[in-house]
């Protein structure tokens, strides 16, 4: 990762969209509970953070199309297709999600991990338009990971499909977990997009960029590291 726990900031928000370990991870936790002030999570999440040490004012747990207010800003527990558990005997027995992040300026979209369905539209035609979308573009095979996590293309059309400006593809850099090639999610995602007429943001993992402007980091980073 570009920068250890400890060098980061206070932070206002932390957004989790699922138990799985990839995506809530005890330690990480531990470590952040001093530095955030609220932890947005969905339905049954909220009972790890407590056991963890989060103290129960700091965490605001929503069911799907629930909305919380926090610091000028809107945040909605949205629908997503995937699954949730941390062992073999409490699968789904907690609530996954996407969230919408609405500010006083500009709207995101941030998808958590989901297969492809007709949600995309739904939020989309209620939420919509998005300045950014941040959508699930890895981690796909024929064993199990499809239809709980969407092909390339499928990031594209749902993308479309939310009304979005520029897309962010995510959940594909960081993690080895399918059996794809590293770089062939965003290489397709990049295929797809230009015959659609998309526009994709590739930043490093890291890097920032401003919502709203035009100059944004399209630099094929990947296509240099072997």
């Amino acid at each position: 990762m570009p920068i250890e726990i400890d060098e980061l900031p206070d932070i206002a928000v932390v957004l989790i969209s699922h138990d799985h370990y990839d995506h809530l991870e005890y330690r990480t936790i531990k470590k952040l509970r001093r530095k955030v002030r609220k932890f947005l999570v969905p339905l049954g999440v909220g009972s790890h953070l407590e056991r963890w040490g989060i103290e129960p004012e700091q965490i605001i747990e929503l069911d799907w199309w629930e909305e919380a207010d926090f610091l000028r800003m809107k945040f909605r527990c949205t629908p997503a297709k995937h699954s949730s558990g941390r062992g073999f005997f409490n699968q789904n027995s907690t609530l996954w999600s996407s969230w919408v992040i609405e500010g006083m300026n500009s709207k995101i979209f941030f998808s958590g991990d989901s297969g492809y369905g007709p949600h995309f539209k739904q939020i989309g035609d209620k939420f919509g338009p998005f300045d950014l979308t941040l959508i699930d573009a890895g981690q796909y095979d024929n064993k199990g990971w499809w239809p709980l996590h969407m092909v390339p293309e499928e990031t594209v059309q749902a993308h479309i499909e939310l009304r979005g400006s520029i897309l962010l593809p995510i959940h594909w850099g960081a993690f080895t977990l399918a059996i794809h090639d590293w770089d062939e999610p965003i290489e397709r995602v990049l295929e797809a997009a230009s015959e659609r007429n998309v526009v994709v943001a590739t930043p490093r993992i890291g890097d920032t960029f401003e919502i709203g402007i035009t100059n944004i980091s399209q630099i094929p980073w990947w296509r240099d590291i072997f």
